[in-house]
């Protein structure tokens, strides 16, 4: 089954339309492979970025805020760049480009959802105790993409570079890596001053 990409909403593709085209925003970027390229530019595979504050023990789904979207910016037919946008009070509006590690890893793991089975809607979960981002798998394709609970069934594909222990590109149920997860930011023990 395909992976459904949810459509972003239509002032965050806008802001980052204008922003590739603004030489100003392109050239300031802290991207040299944005900065170098001399072909059209095209912002694709829009993903909503939700962030995981607190990873504890709950017997309730864990839930999580939309903080961006996220645009992989292809020339030539490979992603060069990301491009995020955030909420402001006047809506969705550019934030930054990027490159890096994730860039690959995050096509990587969507072609691996591609062939599944399975049908999901992919999203990006940052989860900052760990320093990890993860390819969020949703099991209702239909959901809103700013819906921010955690099913237990959905599959989290942690992306490289992954946290020790934890390997990246492996798909993991939410019922299954939310427990190794919570071991991982567990308190150590306190140290007696004796």
């Amino acid at each position: 089954m395909p992976l459904h990409v949810p459509s972003a909403p239509a002032p965050a593709l806008r802001s980052v339309l204008a922003a590739l085209g603004s030489p100003t925003a392109v050239r300031e970027a802290r991207t040299s492979a944005l900065r170098s390229v001399q072909g059209p530019l095209s912002p694709e595979l829009p993903l909503p970025v939700h962030v995981l504050d607190r990873i504890a023990p709950t017997r309730t789904a864990p839930r999580t805020r939309l903080t961006a979207w996220r645009f992989l910016i292809r020339s030539e037919g490979r992603a060069i760049a990301a491009a995020d946008t955030m909420l402001t009070p006047d809506g969705w509006s550019f934030s930054h480009f990027f490159e890096g590690p994730y860039l690959a890893s995050t096509e990587l793991a969507v072609r691996q959802a591609e062939a599944s089975p399975t049908a999901y809607q992919a999203r990006l979960l940052s989860i900052p105790e760990l320093y990890m981002l993860t390819l969020w798998l949703h099991d209702d394709t239909e959901d809103d993409a700013a819906g921010g609970v955690l099913a237990p069934a959905d599959v989290l594909v942690p992306l490289a570079p992954a946290p020790p222990g934890i390997a990246a590109h492996r798909p993991h149920r939410v019922a299954d890596l939310l427990p190794v997860m919570t071991l991982r930011v567990a308190p150590g023990p306190l140290l007696s001053s004796a």
